[in-house]
């Protein structure tokens, strides 16, 4: 099962986008865990997840979130700004994926 962390201010702008990459998980017949968590609460999570993807409006923190993750072979990166926008499921859900296989 993969686990994927979504981080954002205060982790509620997420949850529709969480909702929509769980549904094309299952569609897709892929088991993962998906969840949404306040950027602040990074370092709380990180030892649970297999990817973390970071909100367009908290990209200033990739460099923070590079220090807390890849010392735990988590992979981060930030969430395309139009995806995100769009509450693409299937895009962001593909960026995790990818992330997680290199």
């Amino acid at each position: 099962m993969m686990k994927i962390g979504l981080f954002c201010a205060a982790g509620m702008s997420t949850s529709m986008l969480v909702e929509k990459m769980k549904a094309v998980a299952s569609e897709r017949g892929l088991e993962a865990d998906i969840a949404a968590y306040p950027e602040s609460e990074m370092e709380t999570y990180v030892n649970e997840l297999d990817v973390a993807l970071l909100g367009p409006q908290v990209k200033y923190l990739l460099a923070k979130g590079k220090q807390i993750c890849e010392p735990k072979g988590v992979p981060i990166d930030v969430i395309n700004t139009i995806d995100y926008g769009m509450m693409n499921g299937t895009k962001v859900l593909d960026q995790a994926i990818k992330l997680a296989n290199k």
